[in-house]
């Protein structure tokens, strides 16, 4: 998850014999994900906003250089962003559609504490290692 995100939620403790997935979880993933999509989207409208209002034609080409740099920069910050709210959708629909929560990969629980950590996580921890183990096999 990006630096800049400070998402402030409680963290959900089951009672002893709900099972995982209940609704009261799935509406505790739907909070968060909504919030981490609002605050998104509201940096994507501010810099859109900032980048119109500090356009300058500067005389000096190195100071025009800089800027060109800092907004192709920034720009690439908020597509990645834009991406992000795209994978935030998919997994409301997934809420949604019960089929949250789970690997898609070998279909067990993915675990409530690392849905909290990342809120779009598709991958139990273990198939996510195994992924990023073959990634690494593959870039070598």
């Amino acid at each position: 998850m990006p630096e800049e995100i400070t998402r402030q939620f409680t963290p959900y403790v089951p009672k002893g014999d709900e099972e995982y997935m209940s609704s009261q979880q799935r509406d505790h993933f739907r909070k968060i994900l909504n919030s981490w999509k609002a605050e998104l989207s509201n940096d994507i409208d501010r810099t859109v906003h900032t980048m119109q209002d500090e356009v300058t034609m500067f005389a000096d080409p190195n100071d025009r250089a800089s800027q060109e740099s800092d907004m192709a920069l920034e720009l690439r910050n908020r597509d990645r962003e834009r991406k992000l709210i795209k994978k935030i959708d998919e997994t409301l629909a997934k809420i949604d559609a019960d089929e949250y929560g789970y690997c898609e990969s070998c279909g067990v629980e993915i675990g409530l504490k690392r849905l909290e950590a990342r809120p779009t996580a598709t991958l139990c921890i273990d198939c996510k290692t195994l992924d990023e183990i073959r990634e690494r096999q593959v870039a070598k």
